[in-house]
């Protein structure tokens, strides 16, 4: 199969323009089975106060973004992975969707909220889920979730081929180097797609990075500039967990000693 992703700058507060600026990038060009987008972006990213942040989501049920999103798949026949600003109820949550040419398949709300996202939104509340696709089974995590090893590797027992990861990164280099590592000891794919740009008193680092199950950043996009990448992969090197002859990375752990983790 072929897995990418769109790095780009989706407009603060303004769904219309961002919608457009998607329609130009992924026009004639090739997505792959699978594209992952940015985090929030149905919104942008550095509202000024949580009436913009309220006034720039959606509710799931009732999404242009998410019908935009589903006409993208049933065109291209693909699934996306996307950040969403999620509405529900009188909360605001931060939203990874995964939606296919039927629509919405599943969400992911964010575990692990960084900064001001706090002032704005909801710690998630779905957990950790895997869904599963024609082609493969795959996991959601957003942006600062890179930082904790724990969710990785509950997504990769949980059966996860790849792992999608919706971001606005804006410390330089920390995820890009941390990343290949959790696709390495988990053995799996991660597609981490970053935005550009500059937000307020946010500047977005770029560099968003396909890597496969051995470590290797076998695509990344500039720090700077818009890119639609994808690439071919072999899902058989997610599911083979053999490390050496004798170690597989999932069944040598030894969970029994682990219980200091859940302090």
């Amino acid at each position: 199969m072929r897995i990418g992703f769109v790095q780009f700058a989706p407009e603060l507060a303004n769904l219309h323009g961002t919608i457009k600026r998607l329609e130009e990038l992924c026009e004639g060009r090739s997505l792959g089975d699978l594209v992952v987008l940015p985090e929030l972006c149905n919104s942008g990213y550095s509202f000024q106060d949580r009436t913009q942040a309220w006034a720039s989501s959606e509710n799931c049920n009732d999404s242009r973004f998410l019908r935009f999103l589903q006409a993208i798949c049933r065109r291209r026949q693909c699934h996306i992975v996307s950040g969403f600003n999620e509405r529900d109820g009188n909360r605001l949550y931060n939203t990874a969707v995964l939606v296919g040419p039927e629509g919405l398949i599943g969400k992911y709300r964010k575990m692990h909220l960084f900064l001001d996202e706090k002032d704005y939104f909801e710690p998630g509340d779905t957990g950790l889920g895997i869904w599963d696709i024609p082609q493969c089974r795959v996991g959601m995590l957003i942006c600062f979730d890179w930082v904790f090893p724990e969710v990785w590797r509950i997504l990769a027992l949980k059966g996860a081929d790849i792992i999608c990861h919706p971001s606005n990164l804006v410390l330089p280099g920390f995820a890009q180097r941390g990343i290949p590592a959790h696709a390495m000891i988990n053995r799996i794919f991660t597609v981490t797609a970053n935005r550009i740009g500059t937000e307020r008193d946010l500047t977005f680092t770029g560099n968003s990075i396909i890597c496969d199950p051995r470590g290797n950043i076998i695509a990344q996009a500039p720090a700077d500039d818009e890119c639609v990448l994808a690439v071919e992969i072999d899902l058989a090197q997610a599911r083979d967990k053999m490390i050496t002859s004798r170690n597989h990375v999932l069944n040598d752990r030894r969970p029994g000693e682990y219980s200091d983790l859940a302090k």
